[in-house]
């Protein structure tokens, strides 16, 4: 079984990429495959682009992605309060071309940040837009504090209570992908 993985930001150093990355370290059995918003870049999604010049080439080669895989992972950064913009212009692309996005994938979605949100405001706005993008999350989560409940030199999750919710999020998504 695949696993895509994809952190959605537009950062080179995305905690959230750190994230799935200790993430992926707890489903030892699956095989993932990582994409990077970076490839997908688009000209900024509006009406007169799509008509003057089509629809991007990177919003069809995105939704080829998802469609190769079994499950979605996904962390998502959060932008004042909301999608970074990298992701929503490859989302409004991608819808261009078919609504159903996230294509009846089973989904995981994280999110974290350096603050005690951890991102939650976006964490609840995904998860609620999933269904109508054709998306099915088992669970979601949000880090706090990234860089005081994380060591990244070890890569691991140093907050007990936290890599315990991790860990049970983990074993609710792996349930519902067996």
């Amino acid at each position: 079984m695949k696993i895509l993985s994809f952190a959605a930001s537009n950062s080179r150093h995305s905690i959230n990429r750190k994230l799935l990355d200790y993430t992926e370290t707890l489903l030892p059995e699956f095989e993932f495959e990582h994409l990077d918003l970076n490839d997908y870049e688009m000209p900024i999604y509006s009406i007169d682009r799509e008509h003057e010049a089509g629809i991007p080439d990177q919003a069809g080669q995105f939704l080829q992605a998802l469609a190769g895989a079994d499950a979605l992972m996904i962390s998502f950064a959060e932008h004042n309060g909301n999608y970074t913009v990298a992701f929503k212009n490859v989302l409004d692309w991608c819808s261009r071309l078919d609504r159903n996005i996230y294509q009846h994938k089973k989904m995981l979605l994280l999110s974290t940040s350096p603050g005690q949100g951890g991102g939650s405001n976006v964490l609840a706005m995904a998860a609620g837009a999933a269904k109508f993008f054709a998306g099915e999350v088992v669970t979601t989560l949000s880090i706090p504090s990234f860089y005081e409940n994380f060591d990244e030199a070890h890569e691991v999750l140093t907050h007990t209570a936290l890599a315990q919710e991790l860990s049970d999020a983990v074993r609710q998504f792996r349930d519902a992908i067996s």
